[in-house]
């Protein structure tokens, strides 16, 4: 009788462990979506030419707005994971920045516009982005372009500077974007001469909305402002002497 019921236990387990095998959850699938930045299909090319046709030419703004300013530090891995992987040395990057915000009239299809120009040792970069009020399709649309920092802010701003990336974000979709892209060495350029237009209308947006935000004036004063700016430093605590014997 003894044999008999250790048999039944171990089958007991068994069959308990089998069910536990079946039951356990699968690993999740994870999704990752590749953009085509420098060759977007036609029918991105249709989206993006229909959000930068929504932009206000001759917005109507509220008196509400913002002016900020600040330094950030990025160190190699915050530059990595942000996509700026031309650091190779992994040193941290200072950049000074600006950043505006405007709020549209309530008849708007935009809610606000946030515009924003950073500089560090190595170049500039302009970005503007505006939020849809409604987000159904579109959440926003951001344009952006950049320079070498061998010039100043003012110049820069001073001159229309082609607009290097477009980017939307949708709601409950990938975005969709487009950048200006250079050959890499064995590989050929890419032809993106049929974007030409949307790169002149985004830079058109660029160009309006610096000139609206009054950026070529606000942002060399800011930036000023940062250099010229003291920060206050820890008190060092008192080095007691020693009492003489």
């Amino acid at each position: 009788m003894l044999p008999k019921f250790f048999i039944l236990v171990a089958i007991a387990w068994l069959s308990g462990h089998a069910v536990a095998q079946q039951t356990s959850p699968a690993p999740p699938q994870v999704k990752v979506n590749v953009l085509n930045v420098c060759t977007p299909s036609a029918e991105e090319q249709k989206e993006i030419a229909a959000a930068l046709s929504k932009v206000p030419k001759q917005p109507v703004f509220t008196p509400d707005f913002e002016v900020a300013r600040g330094r950030s530090t990025l160190s190699g891995g915050d530059l990595f994971r942000a996509g700026a992987n031309n650091n190779t040395a992994g040193e941290p990057v200072s950049a000074a920045w600006v950043r505006m915000r405007r709020d549209f009239s309530s008849t708007s299809v935009f809610s606000n516009v946030q515009y924003s120009f950073s500089k560090d040792a190595k170049q500039m970069i302009e970005t503007l982005v505006l939020h849809v009020r409604d987000p159904k399709e579109l959440a926003q649309l951001s344009v952006e372009d950049e320079a070498s920092a061998v010039t100043s802010a003012a110049a820069m701003l001073s001159n229309s500077t082609p607009v290097s990336r477009i980017r939307l974000e949708r709601f409950g979709k990938p975005s969709v974007v487009l950048a200006r892209c250079t050959g890499t060495p064995g590989e050929p350029m890419a032809d993106q001469s049929a974007y030409e237009p949307l790169f002149r209308d985004a830079s058109l947006v660029m160009s309006r909305y610096r000139t609206l935000l009054e950026a070529p004036r606000t942002v060399p004063d800011e930036l000023a402002k940062l250099g010229s700016a003291t920060f206050p430093t820890r008190a060092k605590k008192p080095v007691r002497e020693k009492a003489q014997p």
